[in-house]
């Protein structure tokens, strides 16, 4: 009986902490979502206001004209189209940024020898404008697509690639000492402890890119 009677108490606690758990993550979501609606009522009242109050509609359109030209826009199948196509380049070129800038980056953060050997070489490549290299983008690739790409992968390159180099310098050294005291391989030590700890930086820099990345496709 007085095990039955633990195990109903372990259980009932367990149960209770799980329940705190989903409370406290409905209430995180309903004060992010509560406050981003009231941020986004506060706008919609202010634009109105000033519009109104401006009363040029080239100078500050009117809340209700930006509303009614939205829902145009989404009626239009070409605007879907162009959306689609700037869509396939925003994640081709993150996607090949990530697949350069993530081993790089690993590499650098892991290694001193990487470190010092690749540093000046990637340093003197972010200090050229981005728009730099749409002349030679253009002439590698033609027009069309490509030359986005091109930009989009370059700028994801370095915010991966920095991230991650973050995130691997971050790594506490016991991690290394356990993975080495446990008979790991340098490059089980890479594969068990570096690849994994650093995943927080390539999330990092991914969402980093992706925002930068509408700027270039723009």
């Amino acid at each position: 009986m007085t095990q039955q009677k633990n195990g109903l108490v372990k259980s009932g606690g367990t149960q209770g902490k799980r329940r705190g758990h989903r409370a406290e993550a409905v209430r995180s979501w309903l004060a992010y979502y509560g406050n981003l609606a009231i941020s986004l009522t506060c706008i919609i009242v202010v634009w109105y206001l000033a519009a109104h109050w401006v009363d040029d509609s080239f100078k500050f359109p009117m809340i209700e004209d930006i509303l009614g030209k939205m829902g145009y826009a989404l009626g239009d199948m070409y605007v879907w189209r162009s959306l689609a196509i700037t869509m396939r380049r925003v994640t081709v070129g993150v996607f090949w940024g990530a697949v350069i800038g993530f081993p790089i980056g690993a590499a650098m953060g892991f290694s001193k020898l990487a470190m010092y050997t690749l540093a000046p070489f990637i340093n003197s490549l972010r200090q050229i404008p981005t728009m730099s290299w749409v002349p030679l983008a253009v002439v590698w690739f033609g027009l069309g697509g490509g030359p986005t790409i091109f930009i989009i992968a370059f700028q994801a390159t370095f915010n991966v690639l920095l991230a991650t180099v973050g995130a691997v310098q971050e790594i506490s050294p016991d991690y290394y000492n356990a993975a080495r005291s446990m008979g790991a391989s340098g490059w089980g030590t890479v594969t068990d402890v570096v690849f994994p700890s650093s995943m927080a930086g390539l999330v990092t820099g991914l969402r980093v890119s992706i925002g930068s990345a509408w700027g270039a496709v723009v």
